[in-house]
């Protein structure tokens, strides 16, 4: 009896001592200190256009990028596939968004992306599509949700990832509009409302106009909380459990197979005053661990001709571990390699 006492004091301890170190959270992580072990691939996309500006990029089963861009006009077609090589697989959705922000691949092959900006009647919501481009459903009011608290309706959808088992996350409140809903919707997978978490502000499982949301193997969800200049973590059901301020302003967030996280701070400054305001923290991104929060890498910004464009605000990692970046400003797709 003394034994199995002692083996479930020790198994608790384990979990305490383990959930703690999870839990760490320490200034933003100094760039000078961090190896880059990546160098940049060029000209390895080849599609039937130039990108638009992008920030919604993500990587399916057979480990192929999707990225859905910008588009200039309704005649634009924003839905890419492209294979690890670079070759464009399937090219698709004319005329379905107005800014689309976010992209997943959920575990059936269907790809859910969140539009953030409305017009016209179209926009703020988020649209599942098969693999070959169809319409399977959508989520939210054609146009309809900016300010508004209904839960039938987004306040400019950020992000959107897919849980194991189905169910879809959804970030909105995207800007920094003092009455933007900041929070995360819950669906099941046939879109069915589950539940809504977190509110606006900078206090534990608060956040303020989330950017980007991703998920690691546990079901863990990593929110991109971009105006507070921290990565919150709460579980599948909406408990917080941490806030990080290591990895940076994060504008754009990925957890790779290995639940190694990646986070793209573009906005960082030390201008004090300024609504980016995070001192002694550069611009680049960040990679470490998603189970202890440990920096490990950083990637500076690609040289642009154009010193004011900021830096890519989205990040795919793919199963060999290609890193993609998103830029809106400079309108591109970077890709990096281990050397």
């Amino acid at each position: 009896m003394r034994r199995t006492k002692l083996a479930i004091a020790l198994m608790v301890s384990a979990v305490a001592v383990s959930s703690a170190s999870a839990q760490q959270s320490y200034p933003c992580a100094d760039a000078r200190d961090l190896p880059n072990p990546y160098r940049s691939v060029t000209g390895w996309a080849q599609t039937p256009r130039p990108w638009g500006p992008n920030n919604a990029l993500t990587i399916d089963a057979r480990n192929n990028l999707w990225v859905v861009d910008r588009c200039p006009d309704d005649a634009c077609i924003p839905v890419f596939q492209l294979s690890p090589q670079g070759r464009t697989l399937k090219n698709f959705g004319a005329g379905l968004f107005i800014e689309p922000h976010s992209v997943t691949v959920d575990r059936d092959g269907n790809i859910w992306v969140a539009d953030a900006q409305a017009k016209a009647g179209k926009g703020f919501q988020v649209t599942k599509l098969s693999p070959d481009g169809r319409v399977l459903l959508k989520l939210g009011k054609p146009g309809e949700g900016a300010g508004k608290k209904d839960l039938d309706v987004f306040d400019a959808p950020t992000g959107v990832v897919a849980a194991s088992n189905g169910d879809i996350f959804v970030s909105e409140g995207h800007g920094e509009a003092s009455e933007n809903n900041s929070r995360i919707m819950k669906f099941s997978k046939d879109g069915r409302f589950i539940k809504t978490f977190a509110t606006r502000g900078p206090g534990d499982g608060q956040l303020r106009s989330p950017h980007a949301i991703a998920i690691d193997s546990q079901d863990r969800l990593f929110v991109g909380d971009r105006s507070n200049s921290r990565v919150v973590i709460f579980d599948k059901d909406g408990n917080f459990i941490a806030a990080w301020k290591q990895f940076g302003r994060p504008s754009g967030i990925y957890v790779d197979k290995n639940d190694m996280l990646y986070v793209a701070d573009s906005q960082s400054s030390d201008a004090p005053g300024a609504a980016n305001y995070n001192p002694d923290c550069r611009r680049g991104l960040r990679i470490g661990s998603a189970k202890d929060g440990r920096v490990q890498y950083f990637i500076p910004p690609p040289i642009v001709a154009n010193p004011v464009m900021q830096p890519p605000i989205a990040v795919a990692v793919d199963q060999n571990g290609a890193i993609y970046l998103g830029s809106d400003d400079q309108m591109t797709v970077h890709k990096f390699v281990r050397n």
